[in-house]
């Protein structure tokens, strides 16, 4: 039972993802839920870990569940907010760059994936952030920050997808050298 864990947690997060959709934003009710679904993505991987649960399956769920938060926040807060057009045109720009990764991803290796890259990650960081950075900074500097941060992991991870030659869902880097597995 303590294996399905992490996994929980994961669906927990599109549920979370889906619900954000029903509250105004920055709202207490909106707040709570975008707080669980920010928890549950620090422990889904912290008890695949801890539970010698980890998978395929489980990273990318992991993965699905955080695109599927990032399509939730999209929805929510373009309405929200009146964006310039550039800031509209840049977050288009970085949606084309991701799917053109996945298709490439798809037609390379035959399956759908998302890279758990460093700058995947702080850009996971920064999209969470993304409600409390509005109170310290404006939209626009809020706006060029993330977008400057998921501009250059999403052209890492399309660079990845175009030139590596196995799927690595675990590739820190394009800077860091592949790992290569231990054949014994």
């Amino acid at each position: 039972m303590k294996k399905q864990i992490p996994n929980l947690l994961t669906f927990t997060r599109m549920l979370c993802a889906f619900a954000l959709l029903l509250f105004r934003p920055l709202s207490l009710w909106f707040l709570l839920i975008y707080a669980m679904a920010g928890l549950t993505d620090l422990l889904d991987g912290f008890f695949a870990r801890r539970f010698h649960a980890e998978s395929s399956v489980g990273a990318r769920l992991d993965s699905a569940a955080d695109f599927l938060l990032c399509v939730a926040l999209i929805f929510v807060f373009l309405p929200y907010y009146h964006w310039p057009l550039w800031i509209v045109l840049w977050i288009a720009g970085i949606g084309f760059l991701r799917i053109m990764a996945a298709l490439v991803c798809f037609f390379r290796f035959r399956t759908f994936a998302f890279l758990h890259t460093y700058s995947n990650k702080a850009t996971g960081i920064l999209l969470f952030l993304f409600p409390f950075l509005l109170w310290l900074f404006n939209l626009n500097i809020t706006s060029i920050l993330l977008c400057t941060v998921a501009s250059l992991s999403a052209l890492e991870e399309l660079l990845l997808q175009l030139t590596s030659k196995t799927l690595d869902l675990d590739r820190e880097s394009i800077f860091i050298k592949a790992k290569t597995p231990n054949i014994q």
